[in-house]
């Protein structure tokens, strides 16, 4: 029987222990480009089996909010570099996630501020980050209205991420991927009925509305190795205002298709993101959508993701639910997480306040346990 302190495998991944840390965005990247306070920030969390970096924008396009790091500038690949370095130096291993927001941006954001792209031209009710440049303070906005997504764009969509993916790998020096189409960007826009009144190959049936999400998919495993790469989703979460009208037979169609192509893990979260893993108007099956990737030939890690604690988490191991457990929000204020949880030691809170923006206050300023 596994225990969350196992070693395991994820694809060409070991890793020495099955907590993940989740990717968490904090906003301190100005001009998009990693600093050394991140990479200071991320070796001190080297002891999670798996580090899955803050989502990160695949091009100026993918951008949604202020002072979010990129990966298509040479100053952002040197960035990220020493962050992977450090992050090596200390014993661990460390995944990108490839971000494109879709609607959730502002025209400030946006290359010669224009609006922000999506698979239809619905505004979401929705919030972004904007740092007020004669201040350095930040605060949040509504999104701007999006423009819908020309036919003829998606192919430099799919050739973002790839280019993306390989400057993560041979630029950066991460160990691999994770494609971020969860929590309502632009990927899960794609797949979701809310978001998608398309009427061409990429709208309408489960088929069309989950063909971008699987071109994206194929194209980067065939330019970095399947097993490099991990997927993100969120089947019912209600984050930046995304839902459809029949997950289950979406997602099961999504991950049996993912199967084949020997991804390192998936990566689930449970119910609305940051809430409760069951929500009673959104029900779903998630031993069933683990069931439908087995069966469909998938090996990869299984991870699952939101809310859970040290007992659940052990569970989740010990009982085959997952293979791997992903914590956010406990990474933030204890760097030494793995310990805590092994030794059943208290765990430091978290200050909230300091989450989005600032300096090392919040950020890497929390003490290992004494």
């Amino acid at each position: 029987m596994p225990t969350l302190f196992d070693p395991v495998r994820a694809g060409k991944l070991h890793l020495p222990n099955r907590v993940a840390m989740a990717p968490l965005t904090r906003n301190r990247a100005p001009d998009a480009i990693p600093t050394a306070l991140m990479a200071t920030y991320y070796a001190q969390r080297a002891s999670a089996g798996l580090l899955i970096g803050e989502a990160t924008a695949i091009s100026h396009q993918g951008q949604g909010y202020a002072d979010v790091p990129g990966l298509y500038g040479s100053e952002q690949l040197e960035g990220w570099k020493r962050v992977t370095d450090a992050v090596h130096d200390a014993g661990g291993r460390i995944v990108t996630q490839l971000w494109h927001v879709g609607r959730i941006s502002h025209e400030l954001l946006q290359p010669g501020h224009h609006a922000p792209v999506a698979p239809s031209a619905i505004t979401a009710k929705a919030k972004t980050f904007l740092i007020d440049p004669a201040t350095g303070k930040g605060r949040f906005v509504p999104t701007s209205a999006p423009r819908a997504l020309l036919s003829s764009e998606i192919p430099q969509i799919v050739h973002s991420f790839v280019a993306a993916a390989r400057n993560a790998v041979q630029g950066a020096g991460f160990d691999g991927i994770e494609i971020h189409a969860s929590n309502g960007y632009l990927l899960d826009q794609f797949l979701k009925t809310s978001t998608n009144r398309r009427t061409d190959d990429y709208g309408g049936s489960i088929v069309n509305r989950s063909r971008l999400l699987l071109e994206v998919t194929r194209a980067i495993a065939d330019a970095i190795g399947g097993d490099r790469v991990g997927v993100r989703l969120s089947p019912v979460t209600p984050a930046n205002d995304v839902d459809d009208a029949a997950p289950q037979p979406l997602f099961e169609h999504v991950v049996r298709k993912l199967a084949p192509m020997h991804l390192a893990y998936v990566h689930i979260i449970e119910g609305s993101t940051g809430g409760p893993r069951v929500l009673p108007d959104r029900p779903f099956d998630y031993p069933a959508l683990q069931t439908a990737y087995r069966m469909a030939g998938g090996e990869g890690a299984w991870m699952v993701n939101n809310g859970y604690d040290r007992a659940s988490a052990m569970q989740a191991v010990a009982s085959g639910y997952a293979d791997i457990v992903a914590f956010g929000k406990p990474f933030i204020s204890n760097p030494d997480l793995v310990r805590r949880l092994h030794d059943n030691l208290p765990l430091a809170p978290w200050d909230q306040s300091q989450f989005y923006g600032g300096d090392a206050h919040g950020y890497t300023d929390y003490p290992r346990y004494k």
